[in-house]
């Protein structure tokens, strides 16, 4: 099936097929060939019709008796969520967190690349930090960004330099970020933003927590 049949699929609902494949590669390496809506539900603690009716939305029902073919459906969920050619992602800030976030995510999926660094720090630059190449902030430039087939980019910079470097990001092209800062960005329609705010999930789980 197509990709470009689910292009209006709701943000949560991707998520959602993003874990479904996580939970579907981990199946396979067990030696897993089929499994059922209740165990998928059980491990991303949702509900069996959820979990089908995300199925269903894509085109993709199994049997009663067998359930949903793994390879077949890890199949279908990348060609929903990957992008034929593959697409490159930026690193902007390599402190601490950057690197984490370049190492663990390094080989984790065939159709995202992380390809390159940028900081203003002089001793990380010019260098190979992560295993990637790490350049000077003002080598960001669209001609880069073009030349190297860059469409994403990961926000870790310092909270006081969010704002300015964002808004470098867009100017040169950058239509997605992925912010891991603390400070909350507004970006115009054409440009596709994620935070993730640390803090406010561990509130959320304190908070949890302290009530039940």
């Amino acid at each position: 099936m197509s990709p470009t049949q689910h292009t209006d699929l709701p943000g949560k609902t991707i998520e959602r097929l993003s874990q479904y494949r996580r939970i579907l590669y981990n199946s396979i390496q067990e030696g897993k060939t089929n499994i059922y809506s209740h165990e998928l539900a059980k491990m991303m603690n949702l509900t069996s019709v959820q979990v089908r009716r995300d199925l269903m939305l894509i085109g993709y029902s199994g049997s009663q008796s067998k359930g949903y073919v793994i390879k077949d459906l890890v199949a279908l969920i990348g060609n929903i969520i990957d992008s034929s050619g593959g697409q490159n992602i930026i690193i902007v800030g390599m402190g601490n967190l950057g690197r984490a976030i370049t190492s663990y995510f390094t080989g984790k999926r065939e159709k995202l690349a992380i390809v390159a660094a940028f900081d203003n720090d002089l001793q990380k630059t010019d260098r190979m930090m992560a295993g990637i190449p790490c350049h000077h902030i003002n080598k960001l430039t669209r001609q880069f960004i073009e030349e190297s087939e860059v469409s994403i980019a990961v926000l870790t910079v310092a909270p006081e330099a969010t704002h300015d470097v964002a808004k470098k990001l867009m100017d040169v092209g950058i239509k997605g970020i992925l912010n891991y800062t603390s400070v909350p960005l507004t970006v115009p329609p054409d440009v596709y933003l994620e935070e993730y705010d640390i803090v406010t999930s561990l509130e959320k789980l304190a908070y949890l927590v302290k009530t039940h």
